[in-house]
């Protein structure tokens, strides 16, 4: 591992221009009328888009490199998340360029300016390698998400959505600020390579590892559950998603989950790799419980982004599968259905995006019978998402989940395996209600057809991406291998 310091910063380049362009933008904001505003979105747009091109150009280190004392670490592993959370970003800002007249009209530049700090936040998260530098990154992105989820000021259900997560929120921070100190006070370090050390150490002395060290670990994952909304600390995301401008709620769906997960995964490999018979336990019982959850909560639900938000529960249960496993196939699991999860959940909220009729947008599943004679291109992209959210063969869901499932094959967790495999036959039920509605009965309302380039663009390549992923998966098999090297 190569070590660097103060001058040699090209490692957090795009940290620091979404940061910068942030501030900009804010200032902009402030002093030029809200005519200017859409530009700021597109501004925006471009910063994170060209960001994205620098990091690609950039490429990945050949060594783990660390910076900032020790603070930010930069490796195959966050190189491959940090393009996934900008590609992200990208596509939700490109989805609010054509959305932002309806819900965002007094909030443009605001949503832009936290759409950046929020990116910067995640990217920063992934290359943490400190408790300090996780906590401050991760408080970065969370204010900016509580904004967000609250933006539409003058909507009832956003201030309160904002309002249950900021409340949450909070909760879950002080949890993990409790774990934080207590891991500090008994190790003595708080980088994740000292305390690795640590553990390391008491196990090869043969001594106990001190109680208090064990509840910091468990008050930690309490945290990083909230944050990606595992069970039991999922309540407040059926709401936020409901509450909050469909296109915010994209976002949190998105590369959020992305960030989290990923980080959650570096801490318990690298800094806890040596309590792993601890830490496995709290996981298998929180994936196995997110999977359950997610697919009998979602049979109840009749608005699409409820339903979407117990579907995105359900699959923060898949990913802990991999994490579960402990190994570096589980990892490269995880970060296999990171990618397909990340584009199907964008492309599907796309959609929702576009059903409408004469009176606004509709959220309900009974706006979406009889769309198959309406409109059969939208029907049939829906159908195909739905499909490859259910994992069915040959979409590019079905390989996620396979990957997942055969890691936990390997780990010899069989047990959670079959579980796994029983909640996605389970959850196969709603969402094929959803593809019932559509071409089995009939219309109630008639929707508006047409649709923002954006919407179209982004729906298109999320369905043509799910499709046609089985005819070459191998890359990104390779990518998720050779990122998960690094953790190994």
């Amino acid at each position: 591992m190569n070590s660097v310091g103060l001058m040699h910063l090209e490692f957090i380049y795009a940290e620091l221009a979404l940061i910068v362009a942030a501030m900009v933008f804010l200032l902009v904001g402030a002093f030029k009328d809200k005519s200017f505003a859409p530009k700021v979105m597109k501004f925006a747009m471009m910063v994170v888009w060209f960001t994205f091109a620098y990091k690609i150009f950039e490429g990945a280190p050949q060594e783990s490199v660390t910076l900032l004392s020790n603070m930010l670490i930069v490796n195959e592993f966050t190189y491959y998340c940090k393009l996934l959370i900008l590609l992200a970003t990208g596509l939700v800002l490109f989805m609010a360029s054509s959305y932002y007249e309806e819900h965002l009209a007094d909030a443009v530049s605001e949503f832009a300016v936290l759409v950046l700090l929020a990116c910067a936040g995640m990217l920063l998260m992934v290359s943490s390698n400190h408790l300090l530098s996780l906590y401050m990154s991760l408080e970065l992105q969370s204010l900016s998400l509580y904004l967000l989820a609250s933006i539409h000021r003058d909507h009832v259900k956003s201030s309160e959505a904002g309002l249950k997560y900021f409340v949450l929120g909070s909760l879950a921070s002080g949890m993990l600020l409790f774990g934080i100190s207590y891991i500090y006070g008994f190790t003595g370090v708080a980088s994740f390579d000292g305390i690795a050390a640590a553990l390391t150490n008491a196990v090869n002395q043969q001594t106990m590892v001190p109680l208090g060290l064990l509840l910091g670990m468990v008050c930690l994952l309490i945290g990083f559950c909230f944050k990606i909304s595992a069970v039991p600390f999922h309540m407040w995301t059926p709401d936020v998603y409901q509450g909050a401008p469909t296109v915010v709620t994209s976002f949190f769906a998105s590369a959020p989950k992305v960030a989290a997960v990923a980080l959650l995964a570096r801490v318990l490999t690298q800094a806890f790799g040596d309590l792993t018979d601890q830490w496995q336990q709290i996981i298998i019982f929180v994936s196995i419980a997110s999977m359950v959850v997610g697919a009998l909560g979602a049979l109840q639900q009749s608005n699409i982004k409820r339903l979407l938000a117990f579907s995105s529960i359900g699959h923060v249960g898949f990913l802990l599968v991999g994490i579960a496993a402990g190994s570096h196939q589980g990892i490269q699991a995880v970060l296999i259905y990171l990618a397909v999860y990340v584009l199907m959940s964008l492309g599907m909220f796309a959609i929702v995006l576009m059903i409408r009729d004469k009176e606004g947008a509709q959220e309900d599943l009974t706006a979406l019978s009889g769309l198959a004679k309406q409109q059969p291109a939208l029907a049939f992209a829906i159908a195909v998402l739905m499909l490859s959210m259910a994992g069915i063969p040959p979409l590019a869901g079905f390989f996620g989940k396979f990957y997942i499932f055969m890691a936990a094959v390997e780990a010899e967790l069989y047990t959670l395996a079959i579980i796994g495999v029983l909640s996605s036959v389970l959850s196969a039920f709603y969402y094929l209600r959803v593809i019932k509605l559509m071409y089995f009965d009939q219309a109630s309302t008639e929707l508006v057809k047409g649709a923002p380039l954006a919407l179209t663009s982004i729906a298109a390549v999320s369905v043509a991406f799910n499709m046609l992923l089985c005819i070459h998966f191998a890359p990104l098999v390779d990518a998720g291998k050779w990122a998960a090297s690094s953790l190994f």
